[in-house]
């Protein structure tokens, strides 16, 4: 006998005496719980004794005229409220995509905020029909098996493969709001910058950001170990381009991120000779059991298109060359 509840208490709960146990701790009521859930107070009892055989303790204890709940019972309820309305939430976004067409992008955080998330407004216009779900992350998937339909990726051409598509390259190159080029000190040569706030990645010193730096733009302009009037540091680059755009000093910003600001003349580019071409470019890569489907042809030929736009913004040529090391 002993064994046979040890194996009972040892199988998964029932969803269904879950929600009762959910309606009865919330309302502290069995008659509330039944008139809730539609069932007689009798119907949910039972639900509730075979829930506490099957965990093995009381969870309620239950006096004349009220209900409360046991140590055990306030346990239970921390898991059940949190995870019966995610999985509610999640059942109503199944639902309602149920028959729709949808495309998931996964890319990092810093490219949906500046780049994709500003633009996507023009797609569902063209593409009312199609749902966009945006994933941003740091983290790379597997697209073989993930669920996932396009990437985008920011990788030296090495490390990418032979069928990504190249969206745009990228530069690194000094850049201010025209506030701070009225109201601070002449910009007139490379040497000028260090008259102001400069604006820093503080992730920068990473081996494959090392072109990010500041240091390494001062020292190939000729200006080796000088300071700035003062460093201003983030570890997202949508922060340094918010920081600039306020006037808080110069970034050392990454043109195609920031392709829109440049546009509107929101930031201005300080030095037409002073960009460093960076080893990293921005790739469009599409999960191969996805290709077929038509919304995300429609998704991947839209990005390619906006990429198009952002090389003509930034000054880049349709097919420049890639530089595959720093030096």
């Amino acid at each position: 006998m002993q064994h046979s509840q040890t194996h009972l208490r040892s199988r998964p709960i029932q969803a269904g005496y879950l929600r009762a146990f959910d309606a009865v701790a919330r309302h502290l009521n069995f008659r509330l719980a039944a008139e809730e859930m539609a069932l007689t107070q009798s119907a949910v009892s039972r639900q509730i004794q075979a829930l506490e055989e099957e965990v093995g303790v009381p969870l309620f204890l239950r006096h004349t005229r009220a209900v409360e709940l046991t140590v055990a019972g306030t346990q239970l309820l921390q898991a059940v409220a949190q995870a019966l309305p995610r999985i509610d939430s999640t059942v109503r976004q199944i639902r309602q995509s149920a028959g729709r067409r949808h495309v998931t992008v996964t890319t990092f955080a810093s490219f949906a905020s500046m780049w994709l998330i500003p633009r996507l407004e023009a797609f569902q216009r063209a593409h009312p029909d199609i749902d966009i779900r945006v994933e941003a992350s740091d983290t790379s998937l597997d697209l073989d098996v993930a669920d996932v339909d396009i990437a985008v990726r920011y990788a030296p051409a090495t490390r990418v493969p032979p069928s990504a598509r190249r969206l745009f390259g990228e530069s690194v190159t000094p850049m201010a709001s025209p506030w701070l080029l009225k109201g601070g000190a002449p910009l007139k040569r490379h040497a000028d910058v260090l008259q102001h706030t400069l604006i820093e990645a503080s992730d920068a010193f990473t081996p494959h950001l090392e072109w990010l730096t500041w240091r390494r733009w001062l020292d190939t302009h000729g200006l080796a170990r000088a300071q700035p009037k003062r460093w201003l540091s983030f570890n997202y680059a949508y922060q340094m381009t918010q920081a600039a755009l306020s006037g808080q000093g110069i970034v050392l910003a990454r043109p195609p991120l920031v392709a829109e600001s440049l546009a509107r003349g929101e930031l201005v580019e300080l030095f037409a000779d002073a960009r460093m071409v960076s080893p990293m470019a921005y790739w469009l890569l599409t999960a191969p059991r996805s290709a077929a489907r038509a919304e995300v042809q429609a998704f991947a030929d839209w990005l390619l298109a906006q990429a198009v736009a952002t090389r003509a913004v930034v000054g880049e040529g349709d097919d420049p060359d890639l530089i595959n090391d720093l030096d």
